[in-house]
């Protein structure tokens, strides 16, 4: 990718570039950035072939700002089948998030079937326009092309999300450092409202089944409820080829709520 990256290298920390700044605060870190970064740790670091990573649970309990970044990983379990990894993310040696992630070795599926929800129909994102609002990708941050509903529609949401730049400078993104780092998107999408984004996310928890084959990740809206100022939202996620898992976030109601989103029109 020729865009600038959202962390170089300087030896063992990551440092953070002008583009992993967040919604909140330009001078603190985009929680995707977060997220991704732990990712792409625990994955060079404790990844194999034939394990998946499951589940990715982060806490994100302070903003950090532009300090250079060290994570920290330690193995919690490592067995034939299961492995539980935990990390921390410091900036400039202090905690503002930590990580833990069950990877399971893969298998066979037993026999018999089992019900599933079925595979959300909707077009390639080869088969919809790019949008012009550039809003919709948060000014170059990644890219998108919605299928249904908008950012604070009071309606159905479905689109697809591709990144445009890399996590760490001339590292590839992976199959799960790509779907780690989209997986944020799940807090604004689902928790959004007419009256724009009134939710901080304070967690993100990403299950797999399977990582993604494709750089195309879906998102769909499933869930979103709050209640004296505690929002979960939930997103199914998929690839080009069906469904991969889910995205599930905590919220906590900001006492200044961020700009309004894109009006439900701006994605057509």
């Amino acid at each position: 990718m020729t865009d600038q990256p959202f962390f170089t290298r300087d030896r063992d920390a990551f440092i953070p570039t002008q583009a992993a700044n967040g919604p909140w605060d330009p001078k603190s870190l985009h929680g995707r950035v977060i997220i991704g970064l732990l990712a792409f740790e625990i994955e060079k670091r404790h990844g194999a072939d034939d394990f998946v990573p499951a589940r990715l649970t982060v806490d994100m309990f302070r903003l950090p700002g532009f300090a250079p970044i060290e994570i920290k990983t330690r193995v919690v379990r490592d067995g034939l089948r299961i492995k539980v990894v935990e990390a921390d993310f410091l900036s400039g040696g202090v905690a503002m998030a930590r990580a833990s992630c069950q990877l399971l070795r893969k298998t066979e599926n037993p026999q018999g079937n089992v019900w599933s929800p079925p595979n959300w129909e909707v077009p390639a994102p080869s088969e919809i326009p790019a949008p012009t609002d550039p809003r919709l990708g948060m000014n170059g941050k990644w890219t998108t092309r919605p299928i249904v509903g908008a950012m604070g529609s009071l309606s159905p949401r479905r689109l697809w999300m591709s990144e445009v730049r890399d996590l760490v400078e001339a590292e590839p993104l992976t199959p799960f450092v790509r779907v780690a780092v989209a997986a944020d998107f799940a807090s604004p999408f689902a928790n959004a409202g007419d009256q724009g984004l009134g939710y901080i996310n304070s967690d993100v928890t990403l299950y797999l089944h399977r990582l993604p084959v494709t750089q195309w990740i879906g998102f769909e809206v499933v869930n979103h409820h709050a209640t004296d100022g505690i929002a979960i939202g939930e997103c199914w996620l998929y690839d080009e080829q069906g469904a991969i898992g889910t995205s599930t976030v905590a919220g906590l109601a900001q006492r200044k709520p961020m700009a309004k989103p894109p009006p439900p029109w701006a994605d057509r």
